[in-house]
């Protein structure tokens, strides 16, 4: 049974079972301030467990794309190392919410299992929770009672609350577990060892494949549990691990999951998987990695040095430096194996085969670029190599952390380049200041929230801010949230004409009035899908009606640059092509910026034509067509684009200002008609990162406000120019006699710098043979100082020269020697120069004929050339 089957017929069981298929959720995470990305099954359905919202059916079923290298669950350093973890991976899994309970999941797992899959009875342990007296938790004696019902109790395991009672977090729903593990070792080995005594001991060959989860409390924030008002089954079952089973393999990575990229790369790399552990785990490494940074892309998270972002690049950069290191990969490669797996994927996770260009081009940058980063720091290690002599041929901790936080290099890199050198790493010194980054991280996001406070249970907050400006509201819910420099206060309302930040649009604020206080709102936020409204203090009547009234000036200036966006996405797609797609978004009251493919630079004649193309449909007054709840096939028919790595419900509200012209998807606030955006203006293009785009533009007032500085401007240069008329030309004359001049001004410099030159020739010390130069000097520029050195070094044999100067205020020095003094002498300019800048307060290096150093004190260039002198009579 390939892989594909496997997926297929869990998902047609569970539909023969009265279950919803519903398709994966993005794994990026945008509306969850607790996640960064979806680490498990239960994860998108996080709001019908928490009574958040209903769930739109009591039966579901999926499989779910999800990420495990950050937090909690952290899976990253084992990843290649054994058999059976990962970063990417497919989770499978089946819910009810407020349905069927225990009996029926645990008697259909085992259906499944033994029948559809045929699974042989005599491999499979299960356990359940053994209870925990602090937590006052009994046995879960019903789950033993089903299970022995179908399975030996020999095979019936006992399991602590580390191992058999799930929680989502520190606080939320939670409850006991039971587990399903596979022993999959050959009859010899079952022979000699009891299975049993391996469940949960992290053999590779007896696995967990699956987890029912019964969510019947809710984890406090003061620790205590609370009955859930309805119970909830949660199940997981990991998919590789799965096909490990069925496939009778005895590795995740034999089974067709994984086995043609692992071809695929060996082929590549000229190697034969199977024959050597260390680049058999650099090709198990890469086979696994390239699934989580493509299928992250592709869900629209680039590779930055922030957040999600950071993390993408670290898997990368982890993949990369494997295949550098162990496979010789020297130029980018992993962009290559995204074909291989668009097309393994075709047919269940359709969005990465149908972005591939855009997704390969984005890989082949960041590889290009961390290359460069190994390059550079190879160069480094190189030149501290004589330091690390000096330290006992070793490599400190502090150096070791700089190559990891700066350079992207690994411990065990910086390790394996240290042993091809003869050198050890102070590892420990590498964990200090590991330890010391960590906590800075920690102490920067530590914060502290409080259990909600429930005024009215069984609410769910509305959202009616497309047509109102105002409502009376009562708070429905709230909680406190302290972090380090700061206490802020989360009220959510029954109703509300808030808009919560999402989909690029930032949150409303406004105030909270009753007939006794106003209540600030700082900010609006969504958490799931409640709306967050954010305060700095609490109302002191919680229980009174109030009046929630939003900042109505600022929410319509973000509605012009909101609709101004949708109308900027079309021109672009019109102009520059289809292939345009958003891939980031900021509307806020001050300016919108979007993101989006394009592999080119926009020509400013472009620009123009897109400005204009925008301003020609403000000035059309085209009204908004809204539809909402539309089915969502629906409003695929009619055009509506659909943005890659957004999460979309059965229904959806549909936005466009004319059918041709702009058709999408969208949640946020609106103009009721085009004209009301007033002016558009381009006021930047860049580029963001590889094959990605952005435009920053502003509309209505800003735009006016800010053609009006450009006039302003273009006035004040007429006016000092003396010129009305050809204001470019009168520029081009300024400019073409600045250049004369500086002509001029360079050839006076190097007539000045042949002057000193001879006279510095002429002072030189002499001291054993050596001819000595230590001088501080008045040059312009750093390249006249490095073009002083060389010249030096051609009129004056024997030559020690260190020259100090200050240029643009800042103490710079340099240090040449001839090449007989470095070969004969053995002097080094670089170590000289380090010596040297110590009176500066700074540091420097180089090579050891010519090195240079730069510092703080410019007051201490005046005791360099003494303290020059000194150093050389030590050297002779």
């Amino acid at each position: 049974m390939n892989s594909a089957e496997i997926r297929q017929k869990f998902l047609d069981f569970f539909a023969s079972k009265q279950h919803q298929i519903v398709p994966s959720a993005p794994i990026v995470v945008k509306d969850d301030p607790t996640l960064m990305f979806i680490n498990s099954g239960m994860a998108p359905f996080k709001d019908y467990f928490l009574g958040n919202k209903p769930a739109p059916n009591k039966r579901i079923a999926d499989t779910q794309k999800c990420l495990r290298v950050s937090g909690k669950h952290n899976d990253l350093e084992e990843v290649g190392y054994d058999t059976y973890h990962h970063t990417m991976f497919e989770m499978l899994g089946n819910w009810s919410f407020g349905d069927y309970f225990k009996k029926e999941a645990l008697e259909w797992s085992w259906e499944l299992l033994t029948e559809v899959y045929g699974l042989p009875k005599d491999r499979l342990y299960v356990s359940v929770f053994q209870g925990d007296e602090s937590e006052n938790l009994p046995m879960d004696q019903d789950a033993f009672n089903i299970w022995k019902s179908m399975i030996a109790e020999d095979r019936i395991l006992m399991g602590s609350k580390k191992d058999n009672f799930w929680e989502m977090g520190d606080t939320g729903p939670c409850g006991p577990c039971s587990e399903i593990h596979v022993d999959l070792r050959t009859d010899e080995e079952r022979a000699q060892v009891d299975g049993k005594s391996l469940v949960n001991n992290d053999h590779p060959q007896v696995v967990e494949i699956w987890n029912n989860v019964f969510m019947e409390f809710n984890r406090l924030a003061d620790g205590s549990l609370v009955k859930l008002p309805a119970q909830h089954v949660d199940t997981g079952m990991g998919f590789e691990r799965l096909c490990m089973a069925i496939q009778g393999k005895r590795s995740n990575y034999d089974t067709d999951v994984f086995q043609p990229l692992i071809q695929y790369v060996a082929k590549e790399a000229g190697v034969t998987y199977g024959e050597n552990e260390k680049t058999d785990i650099a090709i198990r490494v890469i086979s696994d990695h390239i699934r989580a940074i493509a299928f992250t892309i592709a869900d629209g998270q680039l590779p930055s040095n922030n957040k999600a972002g950071y993390v993408i690049r670290r898997i990368l950069r982890r993949a990369v430096r494997y295949g550098f290191t162990f496979l010789d990969f020297k130029k980018p490669f992993l962009y290559k194996l995204a074909a291989v797996l668009a097309d393994q994927m075709a047919h269940v996770f359709p969005e990465l085969k149908q972005q591939l260009g855009f997704v390969q081009r984005v890989i082949e940058e960041e590889e290009n670029a961390f290359l460069r980063t190994l390059e550079n720091g190879l160069k480094r290690l190189d030149a501290l190599e004589e330091s690390f002599k000096q330290n006992n041929n070793t490599i400190d901790g502090k150096t070791a952390f700089e190559l990891y936080d700066t350079f992207g290099f690994p411990l065990d890199l910086t390790a394996l380049i240290a042993r091809e050198k003869g050198f050890t790493v102070d590892e420990a010194g590498f964990g200090v200041e590991m330890e010391q980054q960590k906590n800075r991280s920690r102490n920067a996001s530590a914060t502290e929230q409080t259990d909600w406070v429930i005024l009215q249970p069984d609410v769910v907050n509305e959202f009616i801010g497309y047509d109102c400006d105002t409502s009376a509201s009562h708070i429905v819910r709230y909680r406190q949230v302290k972090t380090k420099n700061k206490s802020e206060y989360h009220l959510v309302l029954d109703k509300t004409p808030f808009y919560a930040e999402s989909g690029g649009q930032v949150g409303d604020t406004g105030y909270l009035i009753s007939d006794s206080e106003q209540i600030e709102v700082l900010d609006t936020k969504k958490e799931n899908d409640l709306i967050l409204h954010i305060t700095a203090k609490l109302p002191q009547h919680v229980e009174a009606g109030f009046r929630a009234e939003i900042n109505a000036e600022r929410r319509n200036m973000i509605r012009r640059n909101h609709s101004a966006t949708h109308l900027l996405h079309a021109a672009l797609r019109s102009a520059l092509g289809e292939h345009v797609q958003q891939r980031g978004s900021l509307v806020n009251e001050k300016l919108l910026r979007f993101d989006f493919s394009h592999f080119a630079k926009i020509e400013e004649a472009e620009l123009r034509q897109i400005e204009h193309m925008v301003n020609k449909r403000v000035r059309e007054s085209i009204p908004l067509e809204e539809s909402r709840n539309v089915p969502i096939e629906e409003a695929k028919k009619l055009g509506a684009m659909a943005l890659f790595g957004e999460k979309y419900g059965d229904f959806v509200r549909v936005i466009s200002f004319g059918q041709d012209h702009s058709v999408e998807l969208c949640g946020g606030t609106h103009v009721l008609n085009t004209g009301n955006i007033g002016y558009f203006k381009i006021v930047s293009e860049s580029s963001v990162a590889a094959g990605v785009r952005r435009i920053e533009a502003i509309s209505g007032d800003a735009a006016e406000d800010y053609m009006q500085q450009q006039v302003n401007e273009l006035n004040a240069v007429r006016e000092v120019l003396n010129t009305q008329s050809n204001v470019s030309g009168a520029v081009e004359k300024l400019q073409d006699d600045y250049k004369a001049l500086q002509k001029q001004l360079e050839q006076f410099e190097l007539k000045q710098l042949g002057t000193l030159k001879d006279t510095l020739a002429q002072n030189a010390q002499q001291l054993n043979g050596i001819n000595l130069v230590a001088e501080k000097v008045d040059v312009s520029s750093s390249d006249y100082l490095k073009k002083l050195a060389f010249d030096m070094r051609q009129v004056v044999d024997n030559l020690v020269l260190v020259l100090a100067a200050e240029i643009d205020g800042k103490p710079q020095i340099a240090v040449m020697l001839s090449d007989n003094l470095v070969s004969e002498k053995n002097m080094n300019a670089s170590q000289m120069v380090r010596e040297l800048a110590k009176e500066i307060q700074g540091g420097g290096g180089g090579q050891p004929f010519y090195a240079t150093a730069g510092g703080k004190n410019s007051a201490g260039l005046a005791a360099v050339p003494g303290k020059a002198v000194e150093l050389v009579k030590s050297l002779l």
